[in-house]
């Protein structure tokens, strides 16, 4: 069995202490070293070199931002925000994720227990995911992709676009999303793995990055072409079909269905592929478990088409694998090709 080194990065001695007992309770994980800021911590990823990093936001003398982006550039290593639910905490994670930052967990999950979810359990199975799989490619590279210009399209032979991703994915959409020209004729929507609270912002970064209007989806709303939609975390997104042939969005809490994930790829996609039938392209990126794998099993049965992204640019091949060991994957790229490939496809 082999063990990972990992570096606890927090100014404050009890959470450096919470974390580096929930670690060595595990027999994959020994903490090699403590960090109390950034700039111990930039330091100590060179002379230690731990497989992973965890990393505080808030710190004295350079902040885990900044202590990241100089991570990332000179010792790139799998770094894991703990983050804050507040309004600004979430910006703050989302920036690091653009940053290079693989994935984040809420300090209020690892410090107390709500409604009996096994939370500690949770955070070492997303970091032996992530250390298991390859060392990350530096995020901070792709952030202003430059891509040939896309002619003016005319609708084709599809009618949605979906992508599903969880670890990883805000960086991977960021390579993909901007991409999409201002009169692409067809709707986009995501289901990205988050928790509540995180959606909505990430949907304000991306319609500052991209040229289509990007809007976290609400109950009730038209699907409407040349827009993208970000499924809200803490709901389930479904697509309902009236009597008009209008598609519209059915948003809520679904506390009758068991789903590891709100928004569940596998919910979303089983509501879509009977209304887009061979006009739904699923598009499954980086991402730890299963989720999708199903739901794209419904896309084929309806006669649609599936893409994955490949290993070799995965912060985790979990997802993607799944779909494609299940038989139901129409391609398989890496992130750097997703976006003309799907142009080309549609």
């Amino acid at each position: 069995m082999r063990q990972y080194s990992v570096l606890v990065v927090d100014d404050s001695a009890f959470m450096r202490r919470a974390i580096s007992h929930m670690l060595e309770e595990d027999p994959q994980f020994y903490v090699i070293g403590i960090a109390r800021n950034g700039v111990e911590a930039v330091e100590k990823v060179q002379r230690l070199k731990p497989d992973l990093v965890t990393m505080d936001v808030e710190m004295p003398k350079m902040n885990g931002l900044k202590a990241l982006e100089q991570i990332m550039q000179t010792s790139p290593v799998s770094v894991v925000m703990l983050s804050s639910r507040t309004g600004e905490g979430a910006k703050e994670t989302l920036h690091a994720l653009e940053l290079g930052a693989v994935d984040f967990f809420l300090k209020e999950n690892l410090i107390r227990d709500q409604s009996g979810v096994d939370h500690t359990n949770e955070f070492l199975q997303r970091l032996k995911g992530i250390v298991e799989a390859k060392l990350p490619r530096v995020a901070v590279s792709s952030v202003h992709p430059q891509r040939k210009q896309v002619r003016k399209m005319n609708r084709q032979n599809t009618d949605l676009i979906f992508i599903g991703c969880s670890t990883g994915g805000p960086s991977a959409l960021q390579t993909i999303l901007p991409c999409f020209p201002a009169d692409l004729p067809i709707p986009i929507v995501v289901a990205q793995h988050m928790p509540p609270g995180f959606t909505k912002p990430l949907a304000e970064r991306f319609n500052t990055l991209c040229k289509l209007n990007v809007k976290e989806a609400e109950n009730g709303q038209v699907v409407q072409e040349g827009t993208i939609y970000i499924a809200p975390s803490g709901y389930q997104t479904r697509f309902d079909k009236k009597n008009d042939g209008t598609v519209i969005f059915k948003v809520d809490n679904d506390v009758g269905v068991e789903a590891l994930y709100k928004p569940s790829i596998d919910i979303t996609l089983k509501s879509a592929a009977p209304i887009f039938t061979d006009r739904l392209l699923s598009v499954i990126l980086t991402g730890m478990g299963v989720d999708g794998m199903q739901g794209c099993g419904l896309v084929k049965k309806y006669h649609g088409n599936v893409f994955v992204e490949a290993e070799d640019s995965c912060i985790v091949y979990g997802m993607p694998k799944a779909v494609l060991e299940a038989g139901y994957a129409d391609g398989q790229y890496v992130l750097s090709q997703m976006y003309q490939e799907i142009m080309s496809f549609i």
